[in-house]
């Protein structure tokens, strides 16, 4: 019997455990997921804070197009963004904000650049997934786009959530 080699196997994950876009064009798009991790992005100059699902891979539309490195000044002059690792979680009340992590980033569309740690976006996801609350050091403006959002988004898991998360977002 000879020795024969299997082709290897990819083994492939996926965070989210039901698309929140499954069978449905328009309802439930952008909604956050009450099953796990969902990627919030947040455009500082624009006051927006959305859902982008495409985050979770690093392929979200802000994100597209763009060559991201560690080095700062690769992106100079580029657009500031947050992304915002936001765990749901059930309580006995109900569901509420459990893990709210932040990551910088920067991109310059213009030079097709942008900066940020995909390591240290990764280490945030985990933390939020974790259940842990990581923006007091988030730029009041940011903080204020965040903390609206959340609100707006479902104000009775806002309130339910821990008192951390909404001193670390006060200012």
């Amino acid at each position: 019997m000879a020795n024969e080699e299997k082709p290897k196997q990819k083994i492939g994950f996926t965070i989210i455990k039901n698309d929140p876009t499954d069978g449905h064009k328009g309802f439930g798009i952008g909604s956050l997921s009450l099953e796990n991790v969902s990627p919030v992005i947040i455009d500082v100059e624009e006051d927006i804070a959305r859902v982008e699902i495409g985050a979770m891979h690093a392929r979200s539309d802000t994100e597209r197009g763009i060559k991201f490195t560690t080095n700062r000044e690769d992106s100079e002059g580029g657009k500031p963004y947050w992304l915002v690792w936001v765990t749901i979680d059930q309580k006995q009340e109900g569901a509420y904000y459990a893990g709210v992590t932040a990551c910088e980033m920067v991109v310059n569309r213009e030079k097709r650049r942008g900066y940020k740690i995909l390591a240290d976006h990764v280490n945030r996801m985990d933390k939020s997934m974790k259940r842990q609350i990581l923006v007091d050091f988030m730029d009041d403006r940011s903080k204020n786009i965040l903390s609206d959002f959340l609100q707006t988004h479902n104000k009775e898991m806002w309130d339910r959530s821990e008192e951390k998360l909404h001193l670390d977002l006060t200012i």
